[in-house]
């Protein structure tokens, strides 16, 4: 998946300036929030420090799409410390890539970051299983449920002997695990901090990421209007480097977070009308409207839709 580098008024690549500064304010804001935590062992830096963990995920996120250089190894490097705890870089990436075959988006066991389960599959799951996937849908329980599901279906193939035999995954769960238990080991004996404090704050950053993709794509018959745009307010739209334009980043995966906005706003219409008027006017009320009440069903037969809509 290419990247699309920013040029100047020459057509000539420049540097992505903005990406690199991106890096250094969320590396600085994270050691901060542990030196505040060192300082006064309060509430405060932990909230502070789930908030630049969730911004560091959308920075992994970037990165995966070839930003802010054009070698792979070196956006690799940038984002390969586990400050947010759980997936390791390879594995999401590799993940986050496959999540871009549009043609599948939504479909259970086939695009990664589904949120929906088929009809005969969630009618056989447990009344507390099937409570849970719909407490899902809810804001609230994106926020606090979601994350200890995303952790469950990440761990759950490690099991498996066959899961082993590709992709060089013992060498990147055992860099990954070892990186991690370094820095728990650091922050412990620099701040204080307990392991389990930044681990519960890995889980909370890992719910406000996943809060962005609560309603990003619904079942259609059309790929196209599966996708999102949410026009967020600037606190998201920071948070989740413009990934609320989501309909802008699947026709543009290359294009750089700094620039969507000004892609969106040139032909926002056509943006619209291409997911068939899938728009969301900001997430604070989207929230507050779903804090308890399901934004739809777990239980969706998006393949049946898209089935019928290449029979007529």
């Amino acid at each position: 998946m290419q990247r699309e580098p920013a040029n100047d008024a020459f057509g000539e690549p420049t540097p992505e300036w903005p990406t690199w500064a991106l890096i250094a304010a969320i590396y600085s804001l994270w050691l901060s929030a542990l030196i505040w935590y060192a300082v006064d062992a309060g509430v405060v830096p932990v909230l502070l420090l789930t908030v630049v963990c969730a911004w560091y995920m959308s920075l992994q996120h970037e990165l995966v799409h070839g930003h802010p250089t054009r070698f792979a190894h070196l956006n690799r490097w940038l984002g390969l410390l586990p400050l947010a705890v759980w997936y390791p870089f390879d594995i999401y990436r590799d993940s986050h890539l496959a999540h871009h075959r549009d043609e599948l988006l939504t479909f259970p066991d086939a695009d990664p970051e589904s949120n929906y389960t088929d009809p005969a599959d969630f009618a056989q799951c447990s009344a507390p299983l099937r409570a849970l996937l719909v407490a899902q849908r809810t804001a609230l329980g994106r926020l606090c449920i979601t994350p200890g599901f995303t952790i469950f279906y990440l761990l759950r193939p490690l099991a498996s002997a066959g899961y082993w035999r590709s992709g060089g995954r013992i060498w990147i769960w055992a860099q990954h695990l070892v990186v991690l238990a370094g820095l728990l080991w650091v922050v412990r004996a620099t701040t204080g901090m307990p392991p389990w404090v930044y681990l519960a704050a890995g889980y909370a950053a890992l719910g406000l990421a996943c809060m962005r993709s609560l309603y990003e794509h619904r079942p259609a018959a059309r790929p196209a209007h599966r996708i999102v745009v949410n026009e967020a307010g600037w606190f998201w739209r920071l948070l989740y480097l413009n990934n609320n334009y989501h309909a802008v980043h699947h026709a543009r995966p290359g294009l750089p977070w700094y620039a969507i906005p000004a892609a969106y706003e040139a032909e926002r219409a056509r943006f619209v009308n291409g997911t068939g008027g899938f728009l969301i006017p900001g997430y604070n009320r989207f929230f507050l409207r779903h804090l308890f009440k399901p934004v739809d069903a777990p239980n969706q037969a998006t393949r049946a839709l898209a089935d019928q809509s290449r029979s007529t």
